[in-house]
């Protein structure tokens, strides 16, 4: 029996969903009861899991306090560590309490940082460098979830994501796409970076494999679709799945920075332009496993 928390939410949505097709057995969690989802209220310190995780071999915990850089929320830290760190300690203790066996925690590319070098992609090995407060309580809570695994001896697999793309995606992607959609030209073209995406039933397939993979255990997994793009060409893929043309101008990123700094935006235009891409090969060879869609199926998934 899987549990599954942040049921109702975007990544949570295709993983009950793909559990359902695949008739595996499940219960799906949220803050408030409704249909066949358990309620547990607002996630923190005091949540009590023990009605949740009854009978409960296997939990991927997908409930988290997130931001949103292209709307302008940065999060506070106290509220991202009440939810991300104190709720998921909460829930990993009771799951050692009620015997669960494998505890699956997605976790954030942003543990390892905001931005990645040239030809260097992110792996699970590298030394963590957060620099927002969603990265910082992620890389908290995956460390505290280590020392309760390895001091109970319940297993443990952690997935870092990065964005995150798909038909009901919020935020940074719906933006994008807003602006794709509107025919306006955008000051891409010169933009040669390295981002790495996923969609979001791509995300699930991998979630629900490492769920179920004996290999996976005391492992962090690096997720994403395949090899990255630039900004321009994810544009212009999106543009192509939405059956236009992408007008892109060439504006050298330098340019594009300084008007960030005047403009205020300096954190919103640094994930248009700086790489952050994450090389997938460990996850693939040791779960054997590859995306199902590409990114190109992806999109015309989702837009």
């Amino acid at each position: 029996m899987f549990l599954v928390t942040g049921a109702t939410g975007f990544v949570g949505t295709s993983v009950v969903n793909t559990l359902r097709q695949r008739d595996l057995p499940f219960r799906a969690a949220s803050r408030s009861a409704r249909e066949d989802f358990i309620g547990v209220g607002d996630i923190g310190a005091s949540t009590d899991w023990q009605t949740a995780l009854s009978g409960v071999d296997t939990v991927i915990h997908l409930a988290a306090h997130n931001q949103d850089i292209m709307a302008g929320d940065q999060g506070s830290d106290d509220k991202m560590r009440s939810v991300n760190v104190d709720g998921t300690v909460r829930l990993a203790q009771q799951s050692v309490e009620c015997g669960v066996r494998r505890f699956v925690f997605i976790s954030t590319i942003k543990v390892n940082g905001e931005r990645s070098e040239p030809g260097r992609p992110f792996t699970a090995h590298d030394r963590p460098a957060p620099e927002t407060a969603y990265g910082r309580s992620k890389l908290e809570a995956e460390n505290r979830l280590m020392d309760i695994a390895t001091a109970s001896g319940m297993e443990l697999v952690i997935v870092r994501p990065p964005l995150v793309y798909g038909k009901a995606a919020k935020g940074s992607f719906k933006a994008l796409v807003k602006l794709v959609k509107s025919g306006l030209p955008l000051p891409l073209r010169s933009v040669r970076n390295h981002r790495s995406v996923i969609h979001v039933d791509n995300l699930a397939d991998l979630i629900i494999t490492a769920a179920m993979s004996p290999s996976a255990h005391g492992h962090i997994l690096m997720a994403a679709d395949g090899a990255a793009l630039s900004t321009a060409d994810f544009v212009r893929k999106i543009a192509a799945a939405s059956g236009r043309r992408a007008v892109l101008l060439p504006v050298p990123a330098s340019v594009l920075q300084t008007i960030g700094r005047v403009a205020g935006k300096t954190d919103m235009v640094a994930r248009l332009i700086d790489s952050l891409e994450a090389d997938i090969t460990e996850t693939e060879n040791r779960l054997s496993w590859k995306p199902p869609f590409s990114t190109d199926e992806g999109l015309r998934r989702s837009v």
